[in-house]
């Protein structure tokens, strides 16, 4: 195994600086954009669709690609476009609705549902929290994938470097909010794409070629066989967790809001879920060319990391360049995604609270530096335990699936009322719950999802009598 003198790690060291720096001058830079409070949480109406789509494959190219991905190929080849493929269907699902969802000048996940069944404060409220899980969970990963990973570049503690993402993470929020979030990824969103492509190419070169992987290797995961050699009931355990959990992931819903025009909506969900497959592209260069070259890893997870030490000096700092890149784009752009919950939904929609729009931006600002210290807190308090935050997908998901696209199918038909989300959400929660402490074969999102839809379904059909009101529309009718 190479090892890396002092000197460069110190050229690592600044090279991380460096990234985190041209990041936060390209968001003061983009953040001039962003003249008020709604400037700031949700960019109305102002990304052109190559930003759209490049800000969205940033947000979902983070820390769990780097790692977890590259860990899936090592062990299961190419099954990682199995898992990739989950996230594709997500974005194909949000694309059915994005026209909708663009026309109605949304802020934040729970709005969508204010329009569905009307204004209630507990629906709001646990729509907020089950929107704002997600991200933060996300925002503790990418702190600490960052930590790991530059831990094991630089030897440096993993404490020290999780303060460094933490705060890098917040140079890139709050100059701007989601303008600034949106633009900046988009800059890295683009390096992202040719170094991850660039570092599998490498590993394979540096695995000795194609042919010795596929020597080296079982055929059964580097052939065609290998999209499903990681088994049936895992891939369906992926549709069941991962499908769910990104139609219901707010990071992708605000950028369909920001679009610049309707028609944008729908092609950027599409062409995101396209170029979405180069994450599995990357992970699988990487995982295969590891497993040649070191078959005996005790847990796949570790690929990402024990390739690190065996790169050249000059092409470690390009790199860690791109670990830089990757985590602080994720986790600026989840931060950004937790604050506008906790500013719109929470503060104003459930509390009550108002004031100037001055007033707003201030707050959401320091509510940005709140998050992030308790996000960077927990990352260095529990490094290894961040595994349950997994949990937020599955219960985010039941809480808000069938609210939100059952809710868009029945819109028209039938009245839909506060009492039913309310009722739909509970339900979503509680089979979650009942089937995660029986330990189910399937996981307990779909529990979950099934309760919720069934109870939305159960609730609704007995209102079906009264009179048919959407509340997006001044158009009220009878209902047949």
């Amino acid at each position: 195994m190479p090892q890396h003198s002092g000197g460069q790690i110190v050229s690592i060291a600044i090279v991380a600086l460096v990234v985190i720096g041209i990041g936060a001058l390209l968001s003061v830079f983009f953040g001039r954009r962003a003249t008020s409070a709604r400037d700031w949480l949700a960019a109305p109406a102002s990304l052109p669709l190559p930003v759209v789509v490049i800000t969205q494959f940033a947000a979902a190219f983070g820390g769990g690609v780097l790692i977890a991905h590259v860990g899936i190929a090592y062990a299961a080849g190419w099954s990682v476009f199995a898992y990739e493929g989950c996230v594709v269907l997500g974005f194909f699902g949000l694309a059915l609705i994005a026209r909708w969802l663009r026309e109605q000048d949304f802020t934040t996940v729970p709005d969508i549902l204010t329009r569905l069944f009307g204004r209630n404060r507990a629906v709001t409220g646990l729509a907020g929290i089950a929107a704002l899980i997600v991200p933060f969970g996300a925002l503790g990963t990418q702190f600490v994938a960052f930590g790991k990973l530059f831990h094991q570049l630089t030897g440096l503690p993993t404490p020290a470097l999780i303060l460094v993402i933490t705060v890098g993470s917040l140079l890139f929020v709050l100059p701007g909010g989601l303008t600034s979030v949106a633009w900046t990824d988009f800059v890295f969103g683009v390096f992202k794409i040719v170094m991850s492509l660039a570092a599998a190419g490498y590993a394979i070169h540096l695995a000795g070629g194609w042919d010795e992987i596929t020597a080296r290797v079982p055929a059964r995961l580097w052939s065609a066989t290998g999209l499903t050699a990681v088994g049936g009931k895992q891939i369906w355990l992926w549709v069941a967790a991962v499908v769910p959990g990104t139609l219901t992931n707010q990071l992708y819903y605000q950028r369909v809001f920001a679009t610049k025009n309707v028609r944008d909506a729908r092609r950027g969900l599409v062409l995101t879920g396209i170029i979405t497959l180069i994450a599995g592209v990357y992970a699988g260069g990487i995982g295969l060319a590891v497993r040649a070259m070191h078959p005996g890893l005790a847990n796949p997870e570790d690929a990402a990391g024990w390739l690190i030490p065996q790169l050249p000096g000059p092409l470690l700092a390009v790199y860690g360049t791109f670990l830089v890149a990757t985590i602080i784009s994720a986790s600026g752009a989840a931060l950004q995604s937790v604050v506008a919950n906790l500013t719109h939904d929470l503060y104003q929609n459930v509390f009550g609270r108002s004031g100037s729009d001055r007033g707003m931006l201030t707050r959401s600002r320091l509510s940005t530096v709140a998050i992030a210290a308790l996000g960077g807190a927990l990352a260095i308090a529990f490094p290894s335990a961040l595994g349950w935050l997994v949990a937020t997908y599955a219960y985010s998901a039941a809480i808000l699936t069938a609210p939100i696209f059952l809710g868009y199918a029945l819109r028209r038909r039938f009245r839909l009322h506060s009492g039913a989300a309310l009722s739909s959400m509970l339900a979503g929660i509680i089979g979650c719950a009942a089937a995660q402490l029986a330990s189910t074969t399937l996981p307990y999102v779909v529990y979950g999802i099934g309760a919720s839809a069934t109870v939305l379904l159960i609730t609704t059909l007995a209102n079906h009598a009264a009179p048919a009101v959407y509340h997006g529309s001044s158009r009220v009718r009878r209902a047949r």
